[in-house]
């Protein structure tokens, strides 16, 4: 094995446009009756410190004037993206690897996640559109301490692989600043729909990044 390959899930193992992002849309507009586009959610990604989504919608609304209780909004948030019996927006989530990519990456690298999203929620999605491929381990928001940009995660997972090199795959600058803070080489991606592409690429590649692509298909030939 050459090492431990992490990935971030939201953005990098699947399209979260019209899950996660629609999430806070919809949050945002509930308690606020305001709609923010998606151009503005990536503002405040690329700000740091956000990777929650959770706090994100309780940021955005008490911005817009609206003192709402932090967990009325969460709960909201839940119930539009899990749905009854996990048949919320969480359905609509799309598998962005493309067949054999992880049968081949598998072959020489240990597979593991670690997600903002809790572990639960990452594995209804996974069972879904990937029952067939193994990450080991998987890290969810629950399962650390401290939520990126603390290393908490690698961390535990270079705990659980011992002696093995790692890699970081994300989408967030909170994902680049985590690979940072635990010392481990991180790999940016950056879908060309994305309204600051070149924004967040130069805040990728000035936390270091040893590369910045498109899409995870393209992480074979960053790799070598």
């Amino acid at each position: 094995m050459r090492g431990v390959l992490i990935f971030d899930m939201d953005g990098v193992l699947v399209d979260v446009a019209d899950s996660y992002r629609e999430t806070i849309v919809q949050t945002v507009k509930r308690f606020t009756g305001r709609t923010i586009t998606r151009d503005y959610i990536q503002g405040i990604k690329n700000r740091g410190g956000f990777n929650d989504d959770w706090a994100l919608c309780n940021m955005v609304i008490h911005d817009f004037g609206v003192r709402a209780p932090y967990g009325e909004i969460v709960d909201y948030f839940q119930r539009l993206f899990l749905g009854d019996n996990h048949n919320g927006l969480i359905l609509r989530e799309k598998w962005t690897a493309q067949p054999g990519l992880f049968e081949r990456l598998a072959r020489e690298w240990r597979l593991a996640i670690f997600t903002g999203r809790t572990k639960d929620e990452a594995r209804v999605t996974l069972d879904r559109c990937a029952p067939h491929l193994t990450f080991d381990p998987i890290i969810g928001n629950t399962d650390v301490e401290n939520l990126k940009p603390a290393p908490d995660g690698i961390l535990k997972i270079l705990k659980l692989c011992p002696g093995m090199d790692a890699i970081y795959v994300g989408d967030n600058i909170d994902d680049g600043r985590s690979a940072h803070a635990a010392r481990v080489p991180f790999i940016g991606v950056v879908g060309a729909e994305n309204t600051r592409r070149a924004e967040l690429t130069e805040l990728f590649l000035r936390e270091g990044a040893r590369a910045v692509i498109s899409s995870v298909n393209e992480i074979e030939e960053v790799l070598g």
